[in-house]
């Protein structure tokens, strides 16, 4: 059953997935973001360094964030997961060119994910006009 107000955007530059989740949901002015990796488009994961995942996590978040009416400024809150905690010095140098303060809250889980990626990042935000 799908309430009303509960909405699931997509545009063209949302990254897709095979997995059964969806990028975002909407519910009023809340958007809740599904984890962003280091995938293309069509969800094919690009294996990168570290920074180079870490950008293009953050970077498909803002595609999902622009389909939904938002953007990077108005996330109230992140849970970033990190493979290597070596990494974590680069992850907070990284976070902070992308999030700006006040920041967001944030919750950060190391040693957490396969060999397959380095980081992914989930998100709450609010829409643009809410703010």
């Amino acid at each position: 059953m799908t309430h009303p107000l509960v909405t699931y955007p997509q545009d063209p530059e949302t990254p897709t997935s095979h997995l059964p989740f969806s990028p975002c949901v909407v519910f009023g002015d809340l958007i809740f973001v599904s984890g962003q990796a280091s995938v293309d488009a069509a969800g094919k994961i690009i294996a990168d360094t570290f920074e180079g995942e870490f950008r293009r996590s953050v970077e498909n978040l803002a595609k999902v964030l622009r389909a939904a009416g938002s953007d990077l400024a108005h996330v109230i809150q992140t849970r970033n997961y990190v493979r290597d905690d070596e990494e974590l010095p680069l992850y907070n140098q990284l976070y902070r060119e992308y999030f700006k303060a006040p920041l967001p809250a944030r919750t950060t889980i190391v040693k957490c994910l396969g060999a397959a990626i380095r980081y992914e990042i989930e998100a709450v935000a609010v829409r643009r006009n809410s703010a």
